[in-house]
C-alpha cells in the first residue's frame, strides 16, 4: 500500500531520529578503501558490541527471570521480529531444541510474513499489525507464556500491536532493540536495549545490530536454560544425540563429568537410553536406571543437586 505524504514524511521523522539509521562518521570513506581497510573498519565498529550488550546486563537478568517461572509453569518463550531480527530469532529457538533437548513448542520463534520470509523478503509485511496479532492467536498465546518483540529500531508495526496484544493478556513483555527511545521500549514490561551507535553501511542494522540481538538472545536463552537445570557444570548435559556428532559429543561429555572411560560412558548411555544427564547420574551414584531417574525426578531435573542429594 502507498503512502501518503503525511505517512512518508512521519517515517522520515521516526528514521531521523534512529540512532541505528544515522550515518557513521567513522566510514565515510568505506567506499574508496582496499578490501583490507574495509574489513578493519568494520571489525573496529563490531569491537564496540560486546561492551554495549554488557551495558543492559541488568535488563536481561529481569527479562531471565520473567522467562524461567513461566517456562516451569509451562508457559513459552515467543521470539517476533520482522526481517533479519525475525530470522535472529527463529535461529535461536531452533537452536534450543537439540542443545537443551526441550520440546518444540517451548520456544518458538515468530517472523512477519510468514516461513517465506525466512529466505524471502516480504513486502510490507513488517507493517501488517494485524498479522502480528493473528500470528499469536494461531499459536494459542496467553497469560503463561512470554513474548520477545524483536526489533533494531523498536518501532516495528508487527512487533509493537502483538506486544500490547500480550500486554492485554497480562503475559511477560520483553523487547530487544537497539534504540533507546523507540516505542518498543515504552511497550514492553521490560526494555533491552544495546546502544551500538550508527551502523558501517547506513541503514544496515544486519552488521552491529544484528549481532548485538544474538548475543542477548544467547544470553536470555542460555541463561534461561541453566536456571532450568539443562546444564551441570558447564556442560550441555541435556544434549539431544540425533546424530553422530551429537552422539560423540554426548560421550565426551560423560566421560568429561565423571573421569570415566569411553567404553563406561558408552554403556551409560546405551542402558539411559542416550540421555547423558541420567547417564552421568548413574556412574557418579552408582544406580542403575530407575534409581537414576527418580533421583533426577525428586530434584526437578537438576543433576547438581541430584548428586548432592546423595552423597
Amino acid at each position: 500500500m502507498q503512502m501518503t505524504k503525511k505517512q512518508s514524511a512521519t517515517l522520515l521523522e521516526q528514521l531521523n531520529r534512529i540512532i541505528s539509521e544515522g550515518r557513521n562518521p567513522h566510514t565515510m570513506d568505506i567506499d574508496v578503501l582496499p578490501t583490507i581497510e574495509i574489513l578493519e573498519k568494520i571489525n573496529q565498529e563490531d569491537a564496540g558490541v560486546a561492551d554495549a550488550v554488557r551495558k543492559t546486563i541488568p535488563h536481561i537478568a529481569k527479562a531471565v527471570d520473567a522467562i524461567v517461572p513461566s517456562l516451569q509453569a509451562g508457559g513459552r518463550l515467543i521470539y517476533m521480529g520482522a526481517g533479519t531480527s525475525g530470522r535472529l530469532g527463529i535461529l535461536d529457538a531452533v537452536e534450543c531444541r537439540p542443545t537443551f533437548s526441550v520440546p518444540e513448542s517451548m520456544v518458538i520463534g515468530i517472523i512477519a510474513g510468514g516461513d517465506q520470509a525466512i529466505k524471502n523478503a516480504v513486502e510490507g509485511a513488517e507493517d501488517n499489525t494485524v498479522m502480528g496479532v493473528e500470528d499469536l492467536k494461531a499459536l494459542n498465546f496467553n497469560a503463561n507464556d512470554v513474548l520477545v518483540g524483536l526489533s533494531a529500531s523498536g518501532r516495528t508495526p508487527y512487533v509493537i500491536k502483538a506486544m500490547e496484544y500480550a500486554n492485554s493478556l497480562n503475559a511477560a513483555t520483553i523487547t530487544v532493540t537497539c534504540n533507546p527511545e523507540s516505542p518498543m521500549m515504552h511497550v514492553a514490561a521490560i526494555g533491552i536495549c544495546a546502544v551500538v551507535g550508527a551502523e558501517c553501511i547506513t541503514g544496515s542494522t544486519r552488521m552491529k545490530s544484528g549481532t548485538a540481538q544474538k548475543l542477548i538472545l544467547n544470553m536470555l536463552s542460555t541463561a534461561s536454560m541453566i536456571r532450568l537445570g539443562k546444564t551441570y557444570e558447564n556442560l550441555m548435559v541435556d544434549v539431544n544425540a540425533t546424530n553422530q556428532k551429537l552422539k560423540a559429543r554426548a560421550t565426551r561429555i560423560v566421560m568429561q563429568a565423571t573421569d570415566c572411560t569411553e567404553e563406561v560412558a558408552d554403556a551409560a548411555l546405551q542402558a539411559a537410553n542416550n540421555r547423558a544427564k541420567l547417564a552421568i547420574l548413574m556412574i557418579l551414584t552408582g544406580q542403575d536406571a530407575a534409581q537414576a531417574e527418580a533421583q533426577l525426578s525428586d530434584n526437578g531435573g537438576f543433576l547438581r543437586r541430584a548428586v548432592q542429594s546423595h552423597s
